[in-house]
């Protein structure tokens, strides 16, 4: 007897080991293209062994002619392939980022709120190795910082909502072949043509640039190195979160001691830094702001306060870092130091 179509094996190998990793439901997002429609398809065709249920959810996002009827159309064919339940998720989308961004935040709250509402789903995302290359690319371009370079993570926990991406080591090339083998219907989203778009220039334009200055590859090393980079960047992360419990429990009063973060590596006093405001509530905290309160470790030259977003700020007194809340900015604009600046 022969097997199932390459394509087709390949998709449902990449997705087997997760889903019977875990008995949580799972739901599917799929647009109808061909990367979530070949994900829904492997999901159900495993889910039969794996005795996991996996449900489906499309997102109408309402922002071109027809896409009530086009997301009708694509919550049938999901029904048909065995996925239970099948949702229709339409969004209002509107806010900052551009259409690009408002649409992927409605989306997102979406999705994660389907998710909630049915068992705590985890939520399967499409995502193949080329995004994760176009990704990388973006994240290399805005220099917006290593993690942004690392790419995207297999699975991650975000405020209560498992994400997994199971495909991020599959070619594009192979879900478009497995849908055409399985004789799936795909479409297209005019929106991914569009040059407008930086994605979509990447996509058409700089990648198959590079594909053919470098003689190939290109899309599968760039995955690699965020594979690379993503392990250092956890290790660091692990580093400075075992350094901000010794030192916050050394203060007990949700201080942070400042000389023994002057001799740390600055990648990991940085992240304790990071992590600590964090845990403070601190909004929106950016570059910017925490190379200011690293200046209260690395530069003490009894400087008061450093403002930062949301109306908090930090000051350095009696050897210790503390948060001053913005109710309580008045009182303490400019504190003296109460101890002697480093030479």
């Amino acid at each position: 007897m022969s097997g199932p179509p390459v394509a087709v094996a390949l998709l449902r190998a990449a997705v087997r080991p997760g889903l019977r990793s875990s008995t949580r439901p799972v739901l599917v997002a799929c647009s109808g293209g061909a990367d979530s429609l070949a994900l829904a398809a492997a999901l159900a065709f495993e889910a039969r062994d794996a005795g996991v249920r996996v449900g489906a959810a499309t997102v109408d996002h309402g922002l071109q002619p027809g896409s009530a009827e086009r997301a009708e159309r694509t919550a049938a064919l999901l029904a048909e392939l065995g996925l239970d339940p099948v949702l229709v998720l339409p969004v209002r989308v509107s806010g900052a980022g551009g259409p690009e961004g408002a649409a992927r935040a409605a989306r997102y709250a979406a999705l994660a709120g389907a998710a909630a509402g049915h068992g705590g789903a985890r939520v399967a995302l499409g995502h193949t190795l080329d995004d994760q290359a176009e990704t990388v690319l973006l994240g290399l371009g805005r220099g917006s910082g290593p993690r942004s370079v690392a790419g995207m993570v297999a699975e991650r926990e975000d405020d209560g909502v498992r994400w997994w991406r199971p495909l991020l080591d599959v070619r594009r090339e192979t879900t478009r072949q497995a849908c055409a083998d399985q004789g799936l219907p795909v479409w297209d989203d005019p929106w991914n043509a569009d040059p407008a778009y930086t994605r979509v220039r990447l996509r058409t334009e700089v990648l198959p640039l590079l594909e053919e200055v470098l003689g190939g590859g290109v899309a599968p090393a760039l995955a690699r190195t965020a594979a690379l980079l993503r392990e250092d960047l956890d290790a660091l992360d692990g580093l400075a979160a075992t350094e901000l419990a010794r030192l916050a429990a050394e203060a007990g009063d949700g201080g942070l001691p400042a000389r023994p973060l002057a001799p740390l590596p600055a990648a990991v006093r940085r992240r304790v830094l990071r992590g600590w405001l964090r845990a403070a509530g601190v909004p929106d905290l950016q570059a910017v702001h925490l190379r200011a309160v690293e200046t209260l470790v690395t530069r003490w030259r009894g400087q008061g306060r450093v403002d930062l977003p949301g109306g908090a700020g930090v000051v350095r007194t009696s050897g210790r870092l503390l948060v001053l809340p913005p109710a309580r900015r008045g009182a303490h604009a400019g504190p003296p130091p109460l101890e002697e600046p480093l030479p």
